[in-house]
């Protein structure tokens, strides 16, 4: 059967790292933000989806004037990144930080009023039909008679998210405001006392997440070469699901949550049908949360919502 072809087994492990991978550059700025405030930004999934939307300007204007197709990828991922940065600083400020003593449930709820408004905003701004998304990254030589089983987006998909889980580790665990992220991760008011700003701390927390989320946002978009203003929310929520199954709050957690979400999509669409792709993610999700409620590797916390 064409199920157990290893050629088979291998096209859909390489296919759930791409789409694990996808899900770890969106699910790092969910769990770092929760890590650190214990807010779920329903908001970040947008984030994603104006990082892609940015990159599509940029790079119809940079087409116009003639530049290279690589020069033009790294110049629209890099616009992309700024842009969403400023968005999700802008947003820390605005939406989140004036209710940061508030209940709960007023930042759930403005988080979502976030998401509507930036969805909205796009579909205003742009059109609610796909609008399709030049294939920038280049044919790889090498890949000569295996692109039946990866092809080069996956790749440049696979090492981009690599480099990224490298300079985060190091960030985190060997800058000042890596330190600072992890003091206030613990206790904000000795934080405070030590000598971190925490507002700051936080705002960077979110800027960090934007970034990661808009370089995620432009490398699938030029891999499956179409984008609209949905995207957000459907990438969002998987990308919840991967940080919810690795342990929310949790860095390695929610990569490590990603790939096993990515994985368990691939195999089940390839091997079963497509057309539950998102029954088998929440279903995986409801069993992991039945025997595993903290995650795979969450610690339990009486305070979580």
């Amino acid at each position: 059967m064409e199920y157990f072809k290893l050629d088979y087994i291998l096209e859909l492990f390489l296919g759930g790292l791409t789409r694990g991978s996808i899900y770890a550059l969106i699910a790092l700025g969910y769990t770092m933000v929760y890590g650190i405030i214990e807010l779920i930004n329903f908001a970040h999934g947008e984030i994603y989806m104006i990082g892609a939307f940015t990159a599509l300007i940029v790079i119809g204007v940079l087409t116009l004037l003639g530049w290279n197709t690589v020069a033009i990828l790294i110049i629209a991922a890099l616009m992309a990144v700024i842009y969403s940065m400023a968005y999700g600083y802008t947003m820390e400020k605005i939406a989140y930080k004036p209710l940061r003593t508030a209940p709960r449930l007023s930042a759930l709820i403005s988080a979502i009023g976030v998401s509507l408004f930036l969805q909205n905003y796009v579909l205003l701004a742009q059109t609610s039909d796909f609008q399709p998304f030049p294939a920038l990254i280049p044919k790889f030589d090498f890949l000569e008679g295996y692109e039946h089983i990866i092809s080069s987006p996956e790749i440049v998909i696979f090492a981009t998210t690599a480099i990224v889980m490298i300079l985060l580790t190091i960030l985190i665990k060997f800058t000042r405001i890596g330190k600072a992220m992890r003091a206030t991760s613990q206790d904000k008011v000795m934080a405070a006392l030590v000598g971190f700003n925490v507002n700051s701390v936080i705002s960077v927390t979110f800027v960090v997440g934007s970034a990661t989320a808009a370089l995620g946002g432009v490398l699938i978009a030029s891999h499956v070469g179409q984008i609209n203003f949905y995207i957000g929310f459907i990438a969002g929520i998987k990308a919840f699901v991967a940080a919810v199954l690795g342990g929310i709050g949790s860095i390695p957690g929610a990569v490590l949550g990603s790939f096993v979400l990515g994985w368990t999509e691939s195999f089940a669409t390839g091997m079963i049908s497509s057309d539950y792709e998102d029954v088998f993610a929440f279903l995986f999700l409801v069993l992991i949360l039945i025997f595993r409620p903290a995650g795979i590797l969450g610690r339990s916390d009486s305070q979580k919502v």
